[in-house]
C-alpha cells in the first residue's frame, strides 16, 4: 500500500498508528492515575478539569520534594559551605542546616578534624623513592636522601575551597619547598644526626608561613622524618667515614677518662709533696731556732762555769757517740781479776736503731753486779776520760 492511499494510518489497514490516538490514550491514563473517569466527548469539560487539577499536584509534589533538597546536616567535627551560584555566601555550623536547593544554592561540607597526610620524598612506602624530591644540598655541598611526612588539617573551610586548587601538592610543593631551605643552612653532619628535631620543627614553620601566605586555610600540626641518609652510590664510603669518627671520638674520651683519672693523683701528689716540704722546712727551722735557744742558754751557763760545762759536754757526747758504736770498752783499770761476759748477739743487734739503748746496757753491764755496783758511776767517767787521753 502507498503512502497516497486514502485508507493508509487506518486500525484496519496495517499501517502505522495514528499519533493523536497515541496522545489521546496517555492522556487517559494520566486522568485515570489522578481520579479522572476518561468519559467520552459528553465528559470532556469535567475531563479536563480533572486533568489540570492532577497536574496541579504533581507541581506541588515535586516543589515540595524541591524544597526539601534543600535539607542538610552538619557533623560536630564538618563545616558547611554554602555557594549561591558557585559564590561563597557562608560557612554554616554543626547541626541540621537548610539552603535553597539546587541550581540555586549549593553545599560543600567540609571535615576540620580530618588529619590529612602529605609524603615527600616517597610514596606510600619508604623504599619507592621519588628521588627528585628526596635528594638535597646541605651547607657544606654534600648530597643528602631525605623522605617525611606533613600531616596537616584544615582551619577554614572558606580559604581551603576558592584558594587551593590542589591542597595535597600545594603543601607538597610548600613542604619541599621548606625543607630545602633549612637543610642548605646547616651541615650533613647535623641534618643526619643531632638536629633531625630542630630540622623538623624549623621546616614545620617554615611551611606554616607559606601556607598562611597563600591563604590555604591549612594547619600543619607535625613534619615526621621517616629516613635521612647519604644517597646509595656513597653509602658504603660514610659508613666507614662515621666509624671513622665513633673510632675518634671514642679515643678521646678514654683519653680523656685517662687525664681525669691522672691529673687528680698528679695534683694530690703535688699537694702533699708541698704540705710535706712546707711541713719539712718549719721542723728544721724550728729545730734551728731550739738549737740556737739551747746553745745560748748552755753559753750562759758556761760562762759561769767553764770546767764543769766542759766535761759535761764531752761525757754527752761520748755517750751519744758510743751509743750507735759496736765497740766494746772495758775499763781494766778498775777490774778485779773478775771474768768478763761478752753479749755478742746483742752487740750485733745493737747496730740496728730499734735496740740501741738494749745495746748501750748491755756494753756497761759487768758481768759481775757486785764489781759493778763497788765501780760506781764516777770511776766509769774517770776511766773514760782517761782512755781519752791515750788516744791524744
Amino acid at each position: 500500500m502507498g503512502l497516497n492511499d486514502p485508507q493508509w494510518g487506518n486500525k484496519n489497514s496495517g499501517g502505522p498508528p495514528d499519533l493523536e490516538e497515541l496522545m489521546r490514550n496517555f492522556n487517559k491514563k494520566i486522568s485515570a492515575l489522578f481520579g479522572g473517569s476518561g468519559g467520552g466527548a459528553s465528559g470532556g469539560k469535567t475531563g479536563n478539569s480533572k486533568n489540570f487539577g492532577g497536574i496541579g499536584l504533581v507541581i506541588v509534589i515535586v516543589a515540595l520534594l524541591w524544597i526539601a533538597s534543600g535539607f542538610y546536616i552538619v557533623d560536630a567535627s564538618q563545616r558547611g559551605v554554602v555557594l549561591r551560584f558557585g559564590k561563597f555566601v557562608e560557612a554554616t555550623q554543626p547541626g541540621p542546616r537548610w539552603h535553597m536547593p539546587f541550581p540555586v544554592e549549593t553545599v560543600e561540607v567540609v571535615n576540620l578534624s580530618q588529619v590529612r597526610t602529605a609524603e615527600i620524598g616517597y610514596r606510600d612506602n619508604v623504599k619507592n623513592k621519588i628521588l627528585k624530591e628526596a635528594l638535597m644540598l646541605t651547607d657544606d655541598e654534600n648530597i643528602i636522601d631525605i623522605q617525611f611526612a606533613v600531616q596537616y588539617f584544615l582551619k577554614d573551610p572558606g580559604e581551603y575551597l576558592f584558594n587551593n586548587r590542589a591542597p595535597d601538592e600545594n603543601v607538597r610543593q610548600a613542604a619541599e619547598t621548606a625543607i630545602r631551605e633549612v637543610v642548605g643552612k646547616n651541615k650533613m653532619d647535623f641534618v643526619l644526626y643531632e638536629g633531625r628535631e630542630k630540622v623538623a620543627a624549623d621546616t614545620t614553620k617554615l611551611i606554616q608561613d607559606i601556607l598562611d601566605r597563600y591563604k590555604s586555610g591549612i594547619v600543619v600540626s607535625k613534619v615526621t622524618m621517616q629516613n635521612a641518609q647519604p644517597p646509595e652510590q656513597v653509602q658504603a664510603a660514610f659508613d666507614d667515614a662515621v666509624k671513622a669518627g665513633q673510632d675518634r671520638e671514642r679515643q678521646k674520651n678514654e683519653g680523656q677518662a685517662y687525664a681525669n683519672d691522672v691529673v687528680p693523683k698528679a695534683q694530690g701528689a703535688a699537694a702533699r709533696l708541698m704540705q710535706e716540704a712546707n711541713g719539712y722546712k718549719q721542723r728544721v727551722m724550728a729545730n734551728a731556732e731550739g738549737d740556737a735557744s739551747r746553745f745560748k742558754q748552755i753559753l750562759v751557763e758556761y760562762e759561769k762555769a767553764p770546767g764543769v760545762t766542759r766535761e759535761r759536754m764531752y761525757i754527752d757526747m761520748m755517750q751519744q757517740i758510743l751509743t750507735s758504736s759496736s765497740k766494746v770498752l772495758v775499763d781494766q783499770k778498775s777490774g778485779n781479776g773478775s771474768l768478763l761476759y761478752l753479749p755478742l748477739d746483742k752487740l750485733i743487734q745493737s747496730t740496728a736503731p730499734a735496740t740501741e739503748a738494749a745495746a748501750a746496757k748491755a756494753v756497761e753491764q759487768p758481768v759481775a753486779p757486785a764489781a759493778a755496783a763497788d765501780a760506781g758511776a764516777g770511776h766509769m767517767r774517770e776511766s773514760l776520760r782517761g782512755r781519752d787521753r791515750e788516744a791524744r
